[in-house]
């Protein structure tokens, strides 16, 4: 696999370019020693249940894997926690307003975006619907509807760490059943 940072051949501070490989984690410029770390970009992932239990499922309206089924979420803006993140992604891409989201866990993940593979860290939250919202499929969704826990298959999920995440979701709803 090549180095993440391949694609940078200059250095981001002085513009040198004698940008190198320093680790596997990092590049260094040999001219000023500026060192740049390319760690993952943090990105949230949602399970919506509505008061029957059933599950918001969206179909993906843009590649990565489009046509595929997905969950609401995405990047984690700049000053965003994981919670105002997910809410902010929720209303983008469905119309919904959420209440108390509660982190369950996370997962690595990458996500090849304009021929680059950004490493993800996606951190997945349980949200509830606020009542009276009108949900609407929009931004990168093509469209979203409600499933049955039981109506579940893992494997429609495009992208690897969704499909990862509803498999041990679904498993962690059955014991606690």
């Amino acid at each position: 696999m090549n180095h993440p940072l391949e694609l940078f051949k200059f250095c981001l501070k002085c513009g040198s370019s004698h940008f190198e490989e320093n680790n596997m984690k990092s590049k260094r410029c040999a001219d000023c020693g500026f060192v740049y770390y390319f760690n993952p970009s943090a990105a949230t992932v949602a399970f919506i249940l509505n008061e029957k239990e059933e599950l918001l499922v969206c179909r993906r309206g843009k590649n990565p894997k489009k046509g595929t089924l997905d969950l609401p979420g995405g990047f984690v803006d700049m000053g965003e926690t994981g919670e105002q993140g997910v809410e902010r992604e929720i209303q983008e891409e469905t119309g919904l307003s959420v209440t108390s989201p509660e982190y369950l866990f996370s997962l690595p993940n990458t996500y090849l975006y304009s021929g680059f593979l950004v490493h993800t860290l996606d951190l997945f939250f349980l949200c509830r619907v606020l009542p009276g919202g009108h949900m609407q499929a929009m931004d990168d969704v093509e469209e979203s509807f409600w499933m049955p826990l039981e109506q579940i298959n893992p494997q429609e999920f495009g992208l690897d760490s969704v499909r990862e995440g509803v498999i041990r979701f679904l498993k962690q709803n059955k014991l606690n059943r």
